[in-house]
């Protein structure tokens, strides 16, 4: 007890501090941000953006699909361009032209490679030169360049309007005609552009060769490459990765690891009757399935416009589900259906795990359960309508689509949303309060459930921290906040300690092994995950010293994946410790998938991009997205599935239960994914990265290269592993169905039975 306390102590001490840093580094982002100015003039007088210009652009560059239509510092999708780095390298090209016209009346690829010298030498002195005056509140360039800027607008504004000339190029980037109707908003969108990549090539104040995006993206004409702190920090966060590594090992091994006990002969759970609010959560779980569906079918549409870009097989599906739709829904429904999985399993398992049904509790997990799917019906519907009627700002961001990644529901939405999660706290702590109140080896683990519950309720207040107006710095720190924290940090902790409790009420492992392991996994995890949420920010305006910060704590999260493999191997040997756990055996191999998936996705492929330096190329390419589908479905995802297998087996009649279904649901989800990220992302993630670390962050996005055979070619590969994957959702919507039309079967049967009897 003594060493559980001290543990718990320095979970709150890590918590706090790891905060407050976090907090302080906030801070500072907002102090040192890019600034906005009200005015960019030229040197003669001219105005090219007016007062508010750049903060509409940014607004209405979210209205028409935001981060789900390209990027802008690097967070977004893939088809479309990185608008700032696209920006940069079209005002330099035209920058040069002018300088190559006004001077020789040649082109400028038509002149001697010393004059070419002098001009790319000019551009780069030009270009990153500070010329903001903070007493006027403007930036302010020269007439030559200011002519450079217009021929970039002019190009903008044809791309998001009705410029016929710009239709094979709007086909390449899954762009609609005239994706901004309004035309202040479309002649503001420019500037936000223009302001992105200024930030991203200008010097910071009193420094030199180092812009707000410490020199992201990557582009030589203007000498924006890597800074000696991205490669210095990237070095220094290997060396403390193996050190830690090496670390956690050693200690381990000195470890007195207490055997698991000798499984009860009979399953402890067999005759548990589930409690009208246990009940109540098997419609849950149907949601789920659903939602999963219409994710993977989204998922399917979102990848072929990377090959058709309006069509889908030629269907002109893009005029009423456009790729800024299928991609937003796709995002959306993965965290929403990983979500509910969890959300359930904890209201499933609190009367299970104290014994005891508080009063009203299968009204308030119905309620609840009625109030989610009229926020996840609600944010779609009017995501969509939003979208595809083109409402404008104001519409988007409370009620449509933010243009947000993984946070595009309206603010309405989010705020519902957050009351929803609060509800769930209260249901759960009603629930679990008898098992918190009595003394017994478990309750840590009970408790840790419970406080991990607090945290994802009130942590989604991060959604609500930025506004309609807000820095684009400030909702990126934001919304990594809820994106790092919420979806893979205090979701992953609640869900360890789930499965925890879920093992010592089998019988699996000790109570207070349990107790014990699930505060120092989750001390572990917060101590490098809180501020490795800094990672995400290296290259988004932020001060430096992110980039140290983020990528030494970063570099920690990777530790506790060295040990996962143990872990599956334990959870393996638990499935075989009594015949009665081949009741359980899809589920635990489910968690077992979750250890692979963790070392494969979180780990080889998440640090593979996560390093100061791998991340100036990377940022933004398919490696990402590699990344992103091995950890989200298969660290997140199966460890939702296994939950929800092991709930609907206390839920449903045994005698229904399909393991042949099971099996092949398992093995083809899992070789499904390996095909889709091996076959398909991670080669078209290095093939992007060639491209971008030879010739810039503009090429490697530019529709030559994205639309090239090669790269179709490597969409197309994606469609074995999408087929296979898809199967095994079918296979675990069909298992399910089973459960359901089986079950209606059986009773009808036992009234046909009855009445034979009594005839």
């Amino acid at each position: 007890m003594h060493a559980t306390r001290k543990l718990w102590t320095w979970l709150a001490v890590i918590f706090v501090l790891s905060f407050a840093v976090l907090g302080w580094v906030g801070t500072e982002i907002y102090l040192t941000a890019p600034p906005i100015p009200k005015q960019v003039v030229s040197t003669d007088g001219a105005v090219l953006f007016s007062e508010g210009q750049i903060q509409r652009g940014q607004e209405a560059w979210l209205s028409a699909g935001g981060q789900q239509l390209g990027t802008v510092w690097g967070h977004g999708s893939y088809v479309a361009p990185d608008w700032s780095a696209d920006w940069l390298h079209r005002e330099s090209l035209a920058l040069l032209e002018v300088w190559a016209q006004k001077e020789s009346k040649l082109p400028f690829d038509q002149l001697g490679l010393g004059h070419q010298a002098e001009l790319k030498a000019r551009l780069a002195e030009e270009m990153r030169k500070n010329s903001y005056d903070q007493s006027a509140d403007a930036i302010t360039i020269s007439a030559d360049r200011a002519i450079a800027v217009r021929q970039v607008a002019a190009h903008y504004i044809g791309v998001f309007g009705t410029n016929p000339d710009m239709d094979k190029l709007r086909e390449q980037y899954a762009m609609n005609t005239n994706s901004l109707p309004d035309q202040a908003d479309l002649q503001a969108l420019p500037a936000f552009f223009f302001w992105s990549a200024w930030a991203a090539a200008t010097d910071r104040p009193g420094a030199h060769d180092l812009s707000y995006t410490s020199n992201w993206p990557h582009e030589e004409l203007v000498h924006n490459t890597p800074t000696a702190g991205a490669g210095i920090w990237s070095i220094a966060s290997v060396i403390l990765m193996i050190a830690a590594i090496a670390g956690m090992i050693f200690y381990h091994s000195l470890s007195k690891e207490i055997s698991d006990p000798v499984p009860p002969k009979a399953d402890p759970l067999f005759d548990l009757k589930p409690t009208p609010s246990m009940l109540a959560t098997k419609k849950y779980f149907y949601v789920v399935i659903g939602l999963i569906l219409a994710q993977v079918g989204m998922g399917v549409v979102t990848a072929h416009y990377a090959v058709e870009g309006h069509s889908f097989f030629g269907f002109p599906l893009a005029d009423f589900l456009p790729f800024t739709v299928s991609r937003t829904i796709h995002t959306q429904f993965a965290v929403l259906w990983i979500a509910t999985a969890w959300l359930a399993t904890g209201l499933y398992i609190a009367p299970a795990i104290s014994g005891y049904e508080p009063k009203f509790q299968k009204l308030g997990v119905n309620l609840l359960f009625y109030a989610l799917l009229f926020i996840v019906v609600g944010s779609t519907a009017f995501g969509w309508f939003g979208s595809v009627m083109h409402k404008g700002n104001d519409f988007s961001f409370w009620i449509g689509n933010q243009g947000l990644e993984y946070t595009s529901m309206g603010r309405i939405w989010q705020i519902l949303l957050f009351i929803g999660l609060l509800l769930w706290v209260v249901l759960l702590g009603r629930g679990l309060l008898p098992a918190l109140k009595k003394p017994s080896e478990s309750r840590g683990v009970i408790a840790m459930v419970f406080l991990a519950a607090m945290c994802i309720g009130a942590f989604y207040a991060s959604s609500l921290a930025w506004g309609q107006h807000t820095h684009y710095s400030m909702i990126e720190y934001w919304r990594w906040w809820l994106v790092h924290l919420w979806v893979e940090g205090f979701f992953e902790v609640f869900a360890t300690a789930v499965i925890a409790l879920l093992f010592t009420r089998l019988g699996l492992i000790h109570a207070a092994t349990a107790n014990s392991a699930i505060i120092l996994e989750t001390i572990v995890f917060l101590f490098g995950g809180i501020l490795g949420t800094l990672h995400h920010l290296y290259f988004t305006g932020t001060p430096t010293f992110v980039i140290a910060i983020g990528a030494m704590f970063s570099a920690l999260e990777v530790v506790p994946l060295a040990m996962i493999g143990m872990e599956a191997y334990k959870n393996y040997q638990r499935s075989k410790a009594a015949p009665w756990m081949q009741a359980y055996k899809w589920s635990i191999l489910c968690f077992i998938a979750v250890g692979f998936w963790n070392v494969i996705g979180a780990g080889l492929l998440g640090f593979s991009i996560n390093t100061p330096i791998a991340l100036y190329y990377l940022q933004g390419l398919n490696m990402t997205p590699a990344h992103g589908h091995a950890a989200l479905f298969g660290v997140y995802g199966m460890l939702g599935i296994g939950l929800l297998l092991f709930c609907l087996r206390g839920l449903s009649d045994r005698a229904l239960w399909s393991d042949k279904l099971l099996q092949a649901m398992f093995w083809l989800l899992n070789i499904g994914l390996s095909m889709m990220v091996f076959i398909s992302l991670v080669p078209a993630g290095i093939y992007q990265a060639v491209a971008s670390i030879s010739k810039g962050m503009w090429y490697a996005r530019s529709p030559e290269l994205v639309h090239s055979k090669f790269m179709e070619t490597l969409v197309w590969m994606r469609v074995p592993g999408d087929v296979v994957f898809a199967c095994g959702i079918v296979c675990l919507a069909l298992f399910a169905l089973r459960l359901l039309i089986g079950k209606k079967h059986s009773q009808t049967a036992t009234i046909n039975n009855s009445y034979a009897n009594k005839a």
